[in-house]
């Protein structure tokens, strides 16, 4: 019997290696593998020939991911860029004549067209995706928010004319029950939800420290 001799650089013996393609998820992610399973209303134990319930799950996942927010809207003729409400500019108005949308400024807010009668979650239940088993840390929830590309002037005048309104990819950290709002974090160019020191963002952002 001879003795087995490790190569030194046996960490680019295995990089070199091509085993083939796998299922295993390589995308570094500080979303929970949970948040993206879809809600399904089938038994965890299902009657032989019919769908599983994994399998209904996965059909889902893949289904929504197709989905996109900005271009469903577009299809039916909605910018947008428009559904925020924005300052009252007189000297801009166009006339009826000139048939330019709209003649009227947009003024109702979109929390009066809320309707949670068919969400398949409740706020905390979405909210509630971003624990992992095991583990006391909450992580972000995976979403999609309208919000303005120029952050500084969003957060000075959300209203104003100059701002352009995108659907951008976000983590969502909180949710206040009295508002009725969540609390989201735009993602960064890896789709990573981070704080100003490159650290992810747990538990909505709350650290010891306060």
């Amino acid at each position: 019997v001879t003795t087995f001799t490790m190569p030194e650089d046996f960490g680019s013996v295995l990089d070199k290696q091509v085993i083939g393609p796998t299922t295993e998820n390589l995308i570094k992610s500080d979303f929970p593998v949970q948040s993206f399973k879809p809600k399904v209303q089938i038994a965890f134990q299902g009657l032989p020939g019919r769908c599983s319930r994994g399998m209904e799950i996965e059909r889902r996942r893949r289904l929504y991911l197709t989905f996109n927010i900005a271009q469903l809207l577009a299809n039916k003729g909605i910018d947008s860029n428009q559904l925020m409400p924005r300052h009252h500019d007189p000297d801009n108005m166009p006339t009826i004549g000139e048939k330019k949308d709209p003649v009227f400024p947009i003024y109702l807010p979109l929390k009066i067209f809320d309707n949670d009668d068919y969400d398949c979650r409740t706020p905390e239940d979405w909210i509630s995706l971003g624990l992992e088993p095991g583990s006391h840390d909450r992580k972000p929830v995976p979403g999609k928010a309208l919000l303005p590309t120029d952050d500084v002037l969003g957060h000075e005048d959300p209203k104003s004319q100059k701002l352009i309104y995108e659907w951008i990819d976000v983590g969502v950290l909180d949710y206040d029950k009295e508002t009725k709002l969540y609390l989201v974090h735009k993602t960064d160019k890896n789709g990573l939800v981070r704080d100003e020191e490159g650290r992810p963002i747990l538990n909505g952002g709350i650290t010891p420290e306060g």
